[in-house]
Protein backbone atom coordinates (compact mmCIF):
# COMPACT_ATOMS: atom_id res chain seq x y z
CA UNK A 1 0.00 0.00 0.00
CA UNK A 2 1.42 3.34 -0.83
CA UNK A 3 2.07 6.22 1.60
CA UNK A 4 -1.15 8.25 -0.20
CA UNK A 5 -3.62 5.02 0.80
CA UNK A 6 -2.29 4.07 3.97
CA UNK A 7 -2.30 7.93 5.16
CA UNK A 8 -5.95 7.88 3.57
CA UNK A 9 -7.21 4.53 4.76
CA UNK A 10 -5.75 5.62 8.27
CA UNK A 11 -7.56 9.20 7.95
CA UNK A 12 -10.90 7.61 7.08
CA UNK A 13 -10.91 5.28 10.07
CA UNK A 14 -10.02 8.68 11.93
CA UNK A 15 -12.45 10.87 10.72
CA UNK A 16 -15.50 8.81 10.95
CA UNK A 17 -16.14 7.81 14.91
CA UNK A 18 -14.82 11.98 15.36
CA UNK A 19 -17.07 13.51 13.02
CA UNK A 20 -20.12 11.71 14.59
CA UNK A 21 -19.11 12.83 17.60
CA UNK A 22 -18.89 16.21 16.49
CA UNK A 23 -22.17 16.06 14.75
CA UNK A 24 -23.83 14.96 17.83
CA UNK A 25 -22.34 17.84 20.14
CA UNK A 26 -22.77 20.57 17.45
CA UNK A 27 -26.03 19.85 16.00
CA UNK A 28 -27.93 22.43 18.82
CA UNK A 29 -26.08 24.75 17.95
CA UNK A 30 -26.75 24.30 14.27
CA UNK A 31 -30.13 24.52 14.89
CA UNK A 32 -30.42 27.67 16.73
CA UNK A 33 -27.81 29.02 14.22
CA UNK A 34 -29.97 27.97 11.08
CA UNK A 35 -33.33 29.55 12.94
CA UNK A 36 -31.58 32.97 13.42
CA UNK A 37 -30.48 32.96 10.50
CA UNK A 38 -33.54 32.10 8.45
CA UNK A 39 -35.60 35.36 9.81
CA UNK A 40 -35.34 38.52 10.58
CA UNK A 41 -34.40 39.60 14.22
CA UNK A 42 -38.19 41.22 14.37
CA UNK A 43 -40.17 38.49 12.93
CA UNK A 44 -42.42 36.81 15.16
CA UNK A 45 -40.95 33.92 17.22
CA UNK A 46 -37.67 34.93 16.29
CA UNK A 47 -35.17 34.49 18.66
CA UNK A 48 -33.36 37.09 20.77
CA UNK A 49 -30.24 35.31 21.44
CA UNK A 50 -28.56 31.83 21.56
CA UNK A 51 -29.66 31.07 25.15
CA UNK A 52 -33.20 32.33 24.30
CA UNK A 53 -32.95 30.24 21.52
CA UNK A 54 -32.04 27.41 23.46
CA UNK A 55 -34.73 28.19 26.14
CA UNK A 56 -37.65 28.44 23.92
CA UNK A 57 -36.59 25.10 21.62
CA UNK A 58 -36.66 23.51 25.06
CA UNK A 59 -39.86 24.87 26.52
CA UNK A 60 -41.55 24.04 23.17
CA UNK A 61 -39.87 20.58 21.57
CA UNK A 62 -37.94 19.64 24.55
CA UNK A 63 -34.28 17.58 23.56
CA UNK A 64 -35.53 16.13 20.45
CA UNK A 65 -35.96 19.57 19.34
CA UNK A 66 -32.44 20.80 19.47
CA UNK A 67 -31.11 16.98 17.22
CA UNK A 68 -33.44 17.78 14.06
CA UNK A 69 -31.30 16.97 10.86
CA UNK A 70 -28.86 15.01 12.83
CA UNK A 71 -29.33 11.98 10.69
CA UNK A 72 -28.44 14.13 7.31
CA UNK A 73 -25.76 15.76 9.25
CA UNK A 74 -24.23 11.87 9.97
CA UNK A 75 -24.03 11.63 6.15
CA UNK A 76 -21.77 14.68 6.05
CA UNK A 77 -19.50 13.01 7.56
CA UNK A 78 -18.23 11.68 4.36
CA UNK A 79 -17.64 15.15 3.22
CA UNK A 80 -13.64 15.32 4.70
CA UNK A 81 -13.25 11.48 4.05
CA UNK A 82 -14.56 12.84 0.04
CA UNK A 83 -11.88 15.78 -0.12
CA UNK A 84 -8.98 14.57 1.27
CA UNK A 85 -9.38 10.70 -1.11
CA UNK A 86 -10.17 13.59 -4.44
CA UNK A 87 -7.07 15.61 -3.41
CA UNK A 88 -4.61 12.67 -2.66
CA UNK A 89 -5.49 11.30 -6.50
CA UNK A 90 -5.53 14.33 -8.00
CA UNK A 91 -1.60 15.23 -6.37
CA UNK A 92 -0.89 12.05 -8.04
CA UNK A 93 -2.74 12.53 -11.51
CA UNK A 94 -1.11 16.01 -11.23
CA UNK A 95 2.80 14.27 -10.47
CA UNK A 96 2.04 11.42 -12.98
CA UNK A 97 1.63 14.66 -15.84
CA UNK A 98 4.33 15.94 -14.49
CA UNK A 99 6.79 13.17 -14.80
CA UNK A 100 5.41 12.36 -18.61
CA UNK A 101 6.16 15.72 -19.59
CA UNK A 102 9.51 15.42 -18.24
CA UNK A 103 9.37 18.58 -15.81
CA UNK A 104 9.78 16.41 -12.66
CA UNK A 105 12.44 16.25 -10.39
CA UNK A 106 14.55 12.66 -9.62
CA UNK A 107 12.24 10.02 -8.57
CA UNK A 108 13.27 9.92 -4.56
CA UNK A 109 11.63 13.17 -4.11
CA UNK A 110 7.86 13.27 -3.28
CA UNK A 111 5.29 15.21 -4.14
CA UNK A 112 5.82 17.74 -1.76
CA UNK A 113 8.88 18.75 -3.35
CA UNK A 114 7.53 18.65 -6.70
CA UNK A 115 4.31 20.45 -7.14
CA UNK A 116 4.36 24.51 -6.18
CA UNK A 117 1.89 26.23 -4.40
CA UNK A 118 -0.12 27.05 -7.40
CA UNK A 119 -0.13 23.38 -7.65
CA UNK A 120 -1.57 23.14 -4.32
CA UNK A 121 -4.18 25.86 -4.18
CA UNK A 122 -5.80 24.52 -7.76
CA UNK A 123 -5.84 20.56 -6.25
CA UNK A 124 -7.42 22.15 -3.16
CA UNK A 125 -9.84 24.26 -4.22
CA UNK A 126 -10.99 21.23 -6.95
CA UNK A 127 -11.29 18.59 -4.31
CA UNK A 128 -13.33 20.97 -1.87
CA UNK A 129 -15.85 21.77 -5.00
CA UNK A 130 -16.24 18.01 -5.63
CA UNK A 131 -16.59 17.00 -2.03
CA UNK A 132 -19.23 20.04 -1.34
CA UNK A 133 -20.62 19.07 -4.99
CA UNK A 134 -21.60 15.32 -3.83
CA UNK A 135 -22.29 15.87 0.24
CA UNK A 136 -24.63 19.33 -0.65
CA UNK A 137 -27.95 18.01 -0.41
CA UNK A 138 -27.49 17.02 2.57
CA UNK A 139 -26.77 20.45 4.01
CA UNK A 140 -29.94 21.15 2.47
CA UNK A 141 -32.14 18.55 3.86
CA UNK A 142 -30.55 19.03 7.31
CA UNK A 143 -31.51 23.19 7.22
CA UNK A 144 -34.96 22.43 6.30
CA UNK A 145 -35.25 20.29 9.50
CA UNK A 146 -34.23 22.67 11.34
CA UNK A 147 -36.27 25.84 10.80
CA UNK A 148 -38.62 27.02 13.00
CA UNK A 149 -41.92 25.22 11.13
CA UNK A 150 -40.00 22.11 10.38
CA UNK A 151 -42.15 19.83 13.31
CA UNK A 152 -45.46 21.36 11.55
CA UNK A 153 -44.20 20.78 7.51
CA UNK A 154 -41.57 17.55 7.60
CA UNK A 155 -42.42 13.81 9.19
CA UNK A 156 -38.66 13.45 8.62
CA UNK A 157 -35.41 13.39 6.55
CA UNK A 158 -37.40 11.27 3.55
CA UNK A 159 -40.13 13.76 3.64
CA UNK A 160 -38.16 16.47 3.16
CA UNK A 161 -36.46 14.47 0.11
CA UNK A 162 -40.01 13.70 -1.43
CA UNK A 163 -40.95 17.27 -0.99
CA UNK A 164 -37.93 18.85 -2.00
CA UNK A 165 -37.87 16.16 -5.36
CA UNK A 166 -42.04 16.72 -5.66
CA UNK A 167 -41.66 20.65 -5.57
CA UNK A 168 -38.30 21.59 -6.82
CA UNK A 169 -36.98 18.70 -8.49
CA UNK A 170 -33.47 18.15 -8.69
CA UNK A 171 -32.27 21.85 -8.73
CA UNK A 172 -33.63 22.11 -5.30
CA UNK A 173 -31.08 20.15 -3.50
CA UNK A 174 -28.29 22.25 -4.77
CA UNK A 175 -30.10 25.92 -3.51
CA UNK A 176 -27.41 28.21 -2.28
CA UNK A 177 -24.37 25.89 -3.61
CA UNK A 178 -22.34 28.78 -4.99
CA UNK A 179 -22.56 30.96 -1.64
CA UNK A 180 -21.35 28.11 0.50
CA UNK A 181 -18.55 27.44 -1.74
CA UNK A 182 -17.52 31.00 -2.02
CA UNK A 183 -17.52 30.84 1.67
CA UNK A 184 -15.80 27.82 2.22
CA UNK A 185 -12.61 27.80 -0.85
CA UNK A 186 -10.77 30.54 0.98
CA UNK A 187 -10.30 28.63 4.41
CA UNK A 188 -9.75 25.66 2.11
CA UNK A 189 -7.05 26.98 -0.11
CA UNK A 190 -5.14 28.38 3.34
CA UNK A 191 -5.31 25.40 5.25
CA UNK A 192 -4.14 22.90 2.43
CA UNK A 193 -1.41 26.02 1.28
CA UNK A 194 -0.05 25.88 5.22
CA UNK A 195 -0.03 22.27 5.67
CA UNK A 196 2.25 21.13 2.17
CA UNK A 197 4.53 24.01 2.56
CA UNK A 198 4.82 22.79 6.50
CA UNK A 199 5.23 19.38 5.38
CA UNK A 200 8.41 20.50 3.12
CA UNK A 201 9.59 22.57 6.11
CA UNK A 202 9.56 20.17 8.68
CA UNK A 203 10.86 17.44 6.34
CA UNK A 204 14.02 19.95 5.60
CA UNK A 205 14.75 20.85 8.57
CA UNK A 206 14.77 17.19 10.25
CA UNK A 207 17.22 16.01 7.47
CA UNK A 208 19.21 19.42 7.92
CA UNK A 209 18.34 20.81 11.05
CA UNK A 210 21.34 23.50 11.07
CA UNK A 211 20.67 25.00 7.54
CA UNK A 212 18.87 27.78 8.01
CA UNK A 213 18.32 29.18 4.43
CA UNK A 214 14.84 27.90 4.35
Amino acid sequence: MSNSALFLHSSINLWIPLGVITSVLTNPIWVIKTRMLSTGSHAPGAYASFTSGAKQIYQVEGIPGFYRGLIPTLFGVSHGALQFMAYEQLKLFRLRSMNTMGSTESSHLGAERVLGNVDFFAISGLSKVFAGSVTYPYQVIRSRLQTYEAHLIYRGATDVFSQVWAQEGFAGFYKGLGPNLFRVLPSTWVTFLVYENTKVYLSRLAQNPWDTSY
